[in-house]
């Protein structure tokens, strides 16, 4: 029988060779790289403190400092970076979506990092931005506290931008951070204008309705218990499951 929240196993052959600690590679040769990387999975989707993993992942500490070093080195994101070169850059979509942070993410050492955590009318939050593709597949993403704008996720988002379509919401309607850059790169814009515009700007809206696809994307990561509400301390290893989870998406 499946375990619960397993990975198949053609997903688990499409990523083990992208992977640190396998048979060949320099440093050492890590027990059980799937058995890891299932517990994490197993962490996130089901919400779960990482002291309450079933026993067959072995010791929850190992596994959370397993986690930890992995974040920190970025082995995750690049994971996620190698499935998303498959992306269909037809056009892409941006959007984000807030996740309530759980009061105990709060109070990570100040050292000099931001780990996107802000305090609004609904409590402690984190914003998740995200871009994707034509077909919905997350690109990229990051993080910025819960009351920032979305133009703040932009910023960091869409410089990087290789379709040469942007469908986004009316919250994007802006010149000087959004409009002019992607004019001067030589891209178009489908997002509806601000009704206090003095001349309202034509936009596709048939082409618009796809928007609907990065909306569908953020259900999907929020059937990850631990990312629809934020428990980790830090941002560093909050985005490494978001892009854990991101990676496992294009796995499907």
């Amino acid at each position: 029988m499946a375990r619960r929240y397993a990975l198949r196993d053609d997903q688990w052959e499409r990523i083990k060779e992208r992977l640190p600690g396998r048979a060949g590679t320099v440093g050492v040769t890590a027990p059980d790289n799937r058995g890891f990387v299932e517990a994490v999975l197993y962490r996130y989707r089901s919400g779960s403190a990482w002291r309450d993993l079933p026993e067959r992942f072995g010791d929850w500490k190992n596994v959370h400092r397993r986690f930890s070093r992995w974040a920190q080195r970025g082995v995750l994101a690049n994971l996620f970076k190698g499935l998303a070169e498959d992306a269909d850059n037809e056009y892409a979509m941006i959007d984000s979506t807030i996740v309530r942070a759980h009061q105990h993410s709060a109070g990570a050492k100040k050292d000099g990092e931001d780990q996107a955590i802000g305090r609004s009318k609904g409590g402690l939050s984190t914003k998740i931005n995200a871009v994707v593709d034509a077909l919905g597949n997350p690109i990229c993403f990051c993080l910025t506290p819960g009351q920032a704008c979305d133009l703040d996720g932009s910023d960091e988002l869409l410089p990087g931008l290789e379709a040469k379509i942007l469908l986004a919401d009316k919250g994007y309607d802006a010149d000087k951070r959004v409009l002019h850059p992607l004019r001067e790169a030589g891209k178009e814009s489908v997002i509806p204008p601000k009704r206090n515009r003095t001349e309202q700007r034509p936009y596709d809206q048939e082409l618009y309705k796809a928007r609907h696809l990065i909306e569908n994307f953020f259900a999907k990561l929020k059937q990850y218990r631990a990312l629809a509400t934020r428990y980790d301390k830090t941002s560093r290893n909050f985005l490494a499951a978001v892009h854990l989870a991101a990676a496992v998406i294009w796995l499907n």
